[in-house]
């Protein structure tokens, strides 16, 4: 499956599952990252790490690895 960190700057995609547990799940999730939410990747930094995203209209940076934890779908 597609995670976050695989989408393109300018694309959108929808939340589908977060594939990690205990602090992590719980972060993501009070940052506005749940299932069914639509994400927009704005930017990406030179060296990939963090990104920029609009999350539910504001603006998020999260780091690659919890990026990667986040399932996706595109829309």
């Amino acid at each position: 499956m597609k995670t976050l960190k695989d989408v393109a700057v300018g694309e959108s995609a929808v939340v589908k599952r977060l594939q990690c547990t205990g602090p992590l799940k719980r972060r993501i999730m009070d940052m506005g990252l749940t299932k069914g939410t639509e994400v927009f990747v704005r930017k990406v930094a030179p060296l990939g790490d963090p990104l920029e995203l609009t999350v539910r209209g504001y603006e998020l940076s999260i780091r690659k690895a919890e990026a990667e934890a986040i399932e996706v779908e595109e829309k």
